[in-house]
């Protein structure tokens, strides 16, 4: 079947849209700065391909149709904006300066400082005010994702059980996140180091807990649930390593990001620890060496050879077919509703298969 994922991504923004707005009346009384992390806000759930609240719906509806729908847009909505968080403050760990072709949350805060009255008008260091915006905005998307997904209409007693699915989520990823920038600091990571990375930051936040999620909305059971995650948790491995390809390899007009930005910002993912394991002495070291620092278009372009003359880039490519072929074969066994199914497919095509 031909699902309208652009009708499902209006709806979701539509859903994300008014609870704004009613954050924007309950804060309206604090005046223009409250408006000012209002806005960032909405930019930060502008936009995006929408997987997370894609994989919560067909999650639920694996298991039975929607009662509510608009009730069940703004449950997967909430995934949107724990993603958003998750986003906000990975750029500001990551120093990041740009985000879906605008400036990252923390580098618009501080360029807000720096151009107050010339620069004159405010007092402090701009870098940390922008920074202290961006963990507060990100602290504020995370609640927002618990409020939201409370508040969705939908019964508590379907509510209850996905609520315990996004207490375990928030604590993977932050854990996740924790583990990526403890490696990134020690300054190496193997194979199975970065696949962990890749896991809990990631791959199980990104598809496997918002098909759980969706599943527990549903009131699903054990049998389905572990279906469900079973086909999750691959396909999410695969949609994160096409992620880290991109990343390297990505076309900065498409990706929003700029070339080689993973390398600049020194991620040690499982591409880069492929490489760096097959890579001639003398050119591993030079990738391992440029890893976390400034760098030109040309040194971009060198390392990029690097890591595909050492045969990494094939090999992630090669991973990502065999993971998405796994979780492919779950559905093949599972006793979910045909729609679902025929979608669930479109879905695992889509997120391992993108040029963004």
């Amino acid at each position: 079947m031909t699902w309208d994922a652009t009708e499902f991504r209006q709806r979701v923004q539509d859903a994300l849209d008014d609870f704004l707005d009613l954050q924007g009346q309950r804060l309206a009384p604090l005046g223009p700065d409250a408006e000012r992390l209002l806005a960032e806000a909405r930019a930060a759930v502008s936009g995006g391909k929408r997987f997370r609240a894609a994989f919560c719906w067909w999650g639920h509806l694996a298991v039975a149709p929607a009662a509510d729908e608009q009730a069940l847009a703004r449950a997967c909505a909430s995934l949107e904006l724990l993603h958003a968080s998750a986003l906000v403050h990975d750029d500001l760990m990551d120093a990041s300066d740009t985000r879906r072709g605008r400036p990252a949350t923390h580098r618009g805060f501080e360029a807000e400082h720096r151009a107050a009255d010339g620069g004159r008008g405010w007092r402090g260091d701009p870098e940390q005010y922008g920074a202290a915006a961006a963990i507060l905005l990100g602290d504020l998307l995370l609640a927002w994702a618990d409020e939201l997904l409370r508040t969705c209409g939908l019964p508590l007693e379907q509510v209850g059980p996905a609520l315990e699915v996004l207490d375990r989520t928030r604590t993977e990823v932050i854990a996740g996140q924790f583990l990526d920038v403890s490696v990134q600091a020690r300054g190496r990571a193997d194979v199975d180091a970065a696949m962990t990375v890749l896991r809990y930051k990631s791959a199980k936040y990104s598809i496997e807990r918002p098909l759980h999620t969706g599943a527990a909305l549903a009131g699903a059971d054990e049998a389905t649930t572990a279906a469900l995650r079973s086909f999750g948790l691959p396909l999410g491995e695969a949609f994160q390593l096409r992620d880290d390809l991109l990343g390297v390899f990505g076309d900065p007009a498409e990706t929003g990001k700029p070339a080689g930005d993973d390398l600049v910002e020194g991620k040690r993912t499982v591409l880069v620890a492929l490489a760096l394991d097959a890579a001639p002495d003398e050119e591993a070291a030079r990738l391992d060496g440029s890893l976390g620092r400034a760098l030109s278009a040309t040194q971009v372009d060198d390392l990029r050879g690097i890591i595909a003359r050492s045969g990494a880039q094939q090999q992630v490519e090669d991973v990502i077919a065999a993971l998405t072929e796994r979780a492919l074969t779950v559905l093949d066994d599972a006793a979910l509703r045909p729609e679902a199914d025929a979608v669930l497919r479109e879905l695992a095509a889509a997120a391992t298969q993108r040029s963004v």
